[in-house]
């Protein structure tokens, strides 16, 4: 497993290392020294070093890698780069004493990370598995990043030899195969969505939430909250919905867009926008418990109209009502689940319809709603389920190119 982040940093990939385990699979990881969200590495850990060790049964290999700092554009690309680097350099001399069969790679952006993963193939003569987790270029240009038509060009340039250099593609979304498959050639693409998170699968109700909530209707919006999240529609329907004072917008989690939310919240004077705080992943399944809806959103874009986000599969197994303010893929899961109501992405007059539409249904029919959600999750998005489709896939995939 070839991944710029892992344990103790809380990315989901950790925990498919971990079921992937479970179903009987060896896995070793080669990852950076953590330093992720605060972007200083964590205790007992050095950018600089190199390193081996025992986490879960699973053995972890650890490369230089530069801090992100604040997430500043230099501290940021030395970031990736360093990853890339590191990982070409050192993972043949750091793997010399072991045979692998598959290598892959957990395509986050950058999906530059799998530049070293394609070179290790080569020298293993390893089936090399890349799984798509973010459309690149497109998302550089989506998120602002990048505008610059001829960066984009080589982008993409990159990424479609990545792509070709791989024996199989899966991609999180099954909007993601078209444009994938496109630049991929003759490489097979196929649809393996991100599964729940195993928090989920223990009982919420035995942990105590870390959020008191006023009576009334909580909506909750759960984790990131960056340029993609569309917080300004998110504040626009709270502007809306001022009057109505037994609905509440309840923000949990962080991220670059934070102090901006707080100061429209002040600006504005919403009172009826509360700001939790970050939580840990482990209590996430009592705060969405207790909550009356979860609210997902995102930037309206072509690209974000193709993507899943992760919280949709924990909203899911939240067994709760959702309210999608976005296009495309996610609000169609949504939607086909029967597990909530959708409005157009960046559509603040039609997210507050949404909530009161949600509001306004019986809690008989409120918890119907939540209980499709968790079925729908269930035979489509539960760990070891996922798992075992993914060994299979694995398993399957063969040594193509030279």
């Amino acid at each position: 497993m070839v991944s710029q982040y892992y344990w103790p940093e809380t990315f989901r990939i950790t925990e498919v290392v971990r079921a992937l385990r479970d179903e009987g699979c060896e896995v070793l990881v080669l990852t950076g020294q953590p330093n992720y969200p605060e972007g200083v590495s964590y205790k007992g850990y050095k950018w600089w070093s190199i390193g081996t060790e025992q986490h879960d049964g699973v053995t972890i290999f650890r490369i230089p890698l530069v801090p992100r700092g604040r997430g500043g554009a230099i501290r940021l690309a030395l970031n990736y780069l360093s990853f890339v680097v590191f990982a070409t350099v050192l993972s043949p001399w750091l793997l010399r004493a072991h045979s692998v069969d598959k290598i892959f790679v957990f395509g986050m952006s950058p999906i530059l990370q799998a530049i070293p993963a394609v070179w290790l193939a080569r020298l293993k003569k390893a089936a090399l598995v890349t799984w798509v987790q973010d459309l690149w270029p497109d998302s550089l240009s989506a998120a602002g990043f990048v505008n610059n038509q001829k960066v984009l060009s080589a982008v993409s340039r990159v990424v479609s030899w990545i792509y070709r250099s791989s024996d199989l593609i899966l991609v999180q979304s099954l909007a993601f195969v078209a444009p994938v498959q496109g630049m991929a050639g003759n490489t097979a693409v196929k649809y393996h969505p991100n599964p729940g998170d195993f928090a989920f699968s223990e009982t919420a109700g035995d942990q105590k939430c870390p959020v008191n909530f006023e009576p009334g209707f909580n909506v909750v919006f759960a984790g990131n909250m960056g340029t993609v999240q569309s917080l300004d529609t998110i504040v626009s329907a709270a502007e809306i919905l001022r009057g109505e004072k037994s609905i509440r917008l309840v923000m949990v989690g962080s991220g670059s867009r934070v102090d901006w939310l707080k100061t429209e919240i002040e600006r504005r004077n919403l009172t009826n926008v509360r700001l939790a705080g970050r939580f840990p992943l482990s209590s996430m399944p009592s705060i969405m418990a207790n909550a009356s809806a979860l609210l997902v959103s995102l930037k309206k874009s072509q690209i974000m109209s193709q993507t899943v986000p992760s919280k949709v599969q924990a909203y899911l197994a939240a067994g709760k009502p959702i309210i999608a303010s976005l296009d495309g893929e996610g609000a169609r899961i949504v939607l086909e689940a029967g597990a909530g109501v959708a409005a157009p992405a960046e559509d603040a007059q039609g997210l507050a319809n949404a909530i009161r539409d949600l509001k306004s249904k019986p809690a008989v029919e409120l918890e119907r709603i939540g209980l499709n959600a968790r079925t729908y999750y269930e035979q489509n998005f539960e760990p070891h389920l996922l798992a075992r489709k993914l060994s299979f896939l694995l398993a399957a995939a063969q040594k193509n190119s030279p």
